[in-house]
């Protein structure tokens, strides 16, 4: 015997929300705070300086690093999120100006989808009965934006410039903390950290996560590689 219909309506699966807020900057600065300070740091050390000077570089090229990408992020979402209220007014003045004419054109667009056009007609008729709703499907069906979930460009901000900074300060904690033989350990804690990023990642995305852990920590290796070539043939001339 079946599950009775509240049971059956009641059904839902969960999902994440992947359209935007703070898990896509968090996740890109975090990455590129590591790998792009790691590479710093392995550059400056390769041109044979102390180790005070490779922390100054370090820390340099930590806040440089997190309040461009906070930068960055605040322009992109904030551009982004205006551009979305723009076309959402033009949507909003064609529904005043021509009602019939949206109403045929969401009607159309349901047929595109599979319904029959008797019900697609009526479909869009219920919706027309209320304006408040109408622009909100219209702004979701048509220019594929949710209104009432517009991406926030503070919020986008903040999370790229608090996973910068922490992916950034791991490549410099062994020469803050004055450890020894501090470029072997940056190296190791660096290398460790880019694999378990790369590795949550792939849980994340639903990817294999030793996969992702070592794709990961070969790109931010081979990044530092060639920046410490770079510093010591620059280092070598210097000199």
């Amino acid at each position: 015997m079946g599950a009775p219909a509240a049971q059956r309506v009641d059904h839902h699966v969960r999902h994440r929300n992947i359209t935007g807020g703070w898990l896509r900057p968090a996740l890109f600065g975090v990455t590129d705070g590591l790998v792009s300070n790691f590479a710093l740091v392995m550059g400056v050390a390769g041109a044979d300086v102390s180790a005070s000077v490779v922390l100054l570089a370090g820390l340099a090229g930590l806040f440089a690093g997190a309040f461009s990408m906070a930068t960055g992020e605040w322009n992109s979402v904030r551009s982004q999120t205006e551009l979305a209220r723009a076309e959402i007014a033009i949507e909003r003045r064609e529904l005043a100006r021509a009602p019939e004419a949206e109403e045929a054109e969401l009607a159309a667009l349901y047929r595109n989808r599979g319904l029959s056009a008797d019900l697609a007609k009526e479909v869009a008729r219920q919706f027309a009965r209320d304006p408040e709703v109408l622009w909100r499907i219209h702004a979701r069906e048509e220019l594929g934006i949710d209104p009432d979930n517009l991406p926030s460009a503070w919020l986008a901000a903040w999370s790229s410039f608090v996973a910068f900074a922490l992916g950034a300060t791991v490549p410099v904690v062994a020469y803050a903390a004055d450890l020894p033989r501090p470029f072997v350990v940056a190296a190791v804690l660096s290398g460790t950290a880019m694999f378990v990023v790369g590795s949550v990642v792939g849980r994340m995305t639903a990817r294999p996560w030793l996969l992702t852990g070592v794709r990961q920590l070969l790109l931010g290796a081979g990044a530092a590689a060639v920046t410490y070539g770079v510093g010591s043939l620059v280092g070598v001339g210097v000199a």
